[in-house]
């Protein structure tokens, strides 16, 4: 069976490229059994989501508020 070592590693490399059919369903065996690594895959789905939004926010234009500020002045 998996160490918990070797699940982490493999959810990290998860995060930058596709696992191979071996990896993915040693990774699926050892989460099945290991609850803190279960809780781990998910918190590293979490912060690759959280990555993702901030990227995008970056990329976006800041966003313009002259209508309201109009409509402060008046």
């Amino acid at each position: 069976m998996m160490m918990c070592r070797e699940a982490t590693r493999l959810m990290s490399l998860k995060q930058d490229r596709r696992l191979t059919l071996s990896e993915r369903l040693s990774l699926r065996i050892h989460l099945m059994m290991c609850d803190p690594c279960r809780q781990c895959h998910h918190q590293f789905a979490l912060m690759h989501q959280l990555g993702e939004r901030f990227e995008a926010a970056l990329e976006r234009p800041p966003e313009t508020t002259r209508g309201s500020e109009r409509d402060s002045h008046d």
